[in-house]
């Protein structure tokens, strides 16, 4: 199979001139990633319907982040540290890397897109760290969206830097009232909404009835999102981000945001793959490695 037929990648102009690539599998579902932010927007399975929620009020207009998709929460998640929310990383144009790592050994059928972000000058001023961040965004056969990131600390001081890091991903589901996650039975989380007390979850699953916003840690490596009225369930699988986020704003806090619509918190919910309570620390020329795959099951899982 040639090159071409394996990687059938399109880049489009999109709205306010940025760019955006779009991924397609041969059975047809697909991939959209604007190079700013290496933000990916929309992820359709074989039928056409978008898994991903993307607010109706987003307007893809630079500085600002894009509200919505798979945001990059790196070097920074939330307001852990100094910098802005979240970090820069989701604001930032990203480059085809022209010389991505190895592709692994089962590439048959799987669409690749290898993007990269370096540290710039104006970004050294805001944290002072010489950094290679290498994304590859992978859609597989059957649908699955697969996201590896690699940071490389590229120093040349001799000083290492330390890190925080989430996927910030958004499904997109029929009613958040009917939805459960399962996979964090038992754990303990840290509540924002209660100034980061640690907490146990007590409940078989997470089901949502007012605003969460929660630090799930030491996770399991796979985590189920429920879709009762749709009978369909995500699947994150994850490997290097021992936490899992848990965000719905709920009401108040949707109607506070400019950039999200009244009534869509009923639409989506936030679950991410997460290294936040202990920071990543790369010493000059190590790389960290972070990868979450998403796939979907038409049906429930059983509990």
């Amino acid at each position: 199979m040639s090159t071409s037929e394996r990687t059938p990648l399109e880049f489009v102009k999109s709205v306010n001139g940025l760019e955006k690539v779009v991924l397609r599998e041969i059975h047809g579902s697909s991939v959209e990633v604007y190079l700013y932010g290496a933000h990916v927007t929309s992820w359709k399975n074989e039928h056409g319907e978008e898994l991903l929620f993307i607010s109706s009020k987003e307007i893809f207009k630079p500085p600002k982040p894009i509200r919505g998709g798979i945001p990059i929460c790196f070097p920074q998640f939330s307001n852990l540290g100094p910098l802005e929310l979240h970090g820069f990383a989701r604001n930032r144009l990203w480059a085809l890397d022209d010389d991505p790592p190895p592709l692994p050994p089962d590439v048959t059928n799987k669409v690749f897109l290898d993007l990269i972000l370096r540290s710039t000058t104006e970004d050294l001023k805001i944290w002072p760290h010489s950094f290679e961040y290498r994304l590859r965004i992978t859609l597989g056969p059957g649908g699955d969206l697969m996201l590896t990131s690699r940071v490389r600390n590229t120093g040349t001081d001799g000083k290492p830097f330390t890190f925080t890091f989430a996927y910030h991903t958004y499904f997109s589901v029929s009613d958040i009232s009917e939805v459960r996650v399962e996979g964090l039975e038992t754990l303990d989380y840290l509540d924002n909404c209660q100034k980061r007390e640690r907490f146990t979850e007590q409940g078989d699953s997470l089901t949502f009835e007012s605003e969460v916003d929660r630090i799930y840690l030491s996770t399991p490596t796979k985590i189920a999102v429920m879709d009762h009225e749709k009978k369909r369930t995500f699947l994150i699988r994850k490997d290097g981000l021992p936490d899992a986020v848990v965000w719905n704003p709920w009401d108040k806090k949707a109607k506070a945001m400019a950039d999200f619509g009244d009534d869509e918190y009923k639409h989506m919910v936030c679950v991410e793959a997460a290294a936040v309570e202990k920071p990543i620390t790369l010493k000059p020329g190590e790389e960290w490695r972070g990868r979450q795959e998403l796939s979907v099951v038409n049906k429930l899982l059983d509990s």
